[in-house]
């Protein structure tokens, strides 16, 4: 199905993206910094699942970032949606066959560790993946990766290194931290994030893992960015929804629009 939908993406532009992000909650406001881009519906893609979760545009974008070509994926697929690993990381396999290298990922997150604040930025330095299963689950394409892939820095130190010198020149903060990826829809409890405190997790959310996992099978170097969107349950004396979640995104967009246009030309030399 992939060979199908990278036809039908490569009928519709002659842009040839080495680097793809993925727009997380709140976040996709990215997408329009591109020139001469191309704007496709995931419903329009063979096999791209649709996207459904609100502050998810649904749309993949294709253009020029100065002399880079970029691909974008504003919104994306969840398994709390009902969509399976494979389907949740089917853009991320297409995108691999049009030609991008290169991936960064973000999404909004959770706040565990305390020296964290809404509306912070954080470089992913590692994950722990609590969803229940693995989108490697099954048989081995071996044309694409090997059946027992490495992620002993499935989030690329290199390009850790880039980002913050990037933000530094910018005079934007960054952190950085362990991403622990639940399964969702519900918020976890009070005493989840005690747990995944307790077992080093910094932020916490319902995505990117297994994208990055099937990056990293691919041979795909990564680099992932959580956005604080809202402090984790039982931090604060409140409670928590979606709202704050998009109302955050929209906080700090013009701050991570600001960010990628800086950082992704570096990532690609």
């Amino acid at each position: 199905m992939t060979s199908e939908a990278k036809r039908f993406i490569q009928g519709h532009t002659s842009v040839v993206p080495s680097v793809g992000v993925v727009l997380g909650s709140g976040l996709g406001a990215f997408a329009d910094e591109l020139t001469a881009r191309t704007e496709i519906p995931y419903g329009d893609i063979p096999g791209w699942p649709h996207s459904t979760a609100v502050g998810h545009a649904g749309k993949l974008v294709v253009g020029r970032l100065g002399d880079l070509d970029v691909a974008v994926m504003a919104g994306r697929a969840h398994l709390y949606e009902g969509y399976t690993m494979r389907e949740a990381t089917y853009g991320v396999r297409v995108l691999q066959s049009i030609g991008v290298r290169s991936m960064v990922f973000t999404n909004a997150a959770g706040g565990i560790n305390l020296a964290l604040e809404r509306g912070g930025l954080v470089l992913i330095s590692d994950h722990i993946n609590l969803q229940g299963t693995n989108p490697l689950v099954g048989p081995n394409d071996d044309s694409l990766g090997p059946r027992f892939p490495d992620m002993s820095e499935a989030y690329s130190c290199a390009y850790r290194a880039i980002a913050k010198a990037v933000a530094a020149e910018l005079g934007i903060t960054v952190g950085e931290g362990v991403y622990a990826a639940m399964l969702g829809p519900s918020y976890e409890t009070p005493a989840e994030i005690r747990y995944l405190r307790t077992i080093g997790a910094d932020v916490v959310g319902m995505s990117t893992v297994p994208e990055v996992i099937v990056a990293n099978h691919m041979g795909m170097k990564c680099l992932g960015i959580s956005c604080v969107t809202n402090m984790a349950a039982g931090i604060l004396p409140q409670k928590i929804n979606h709202e704050e979640v998009l109302e955050t995104g929209a906080m700090v967009r013009d701050t991570l629009v600001r960010f990628l246009k800086a950082l992704l030309p570096r990532l690609s030399a």
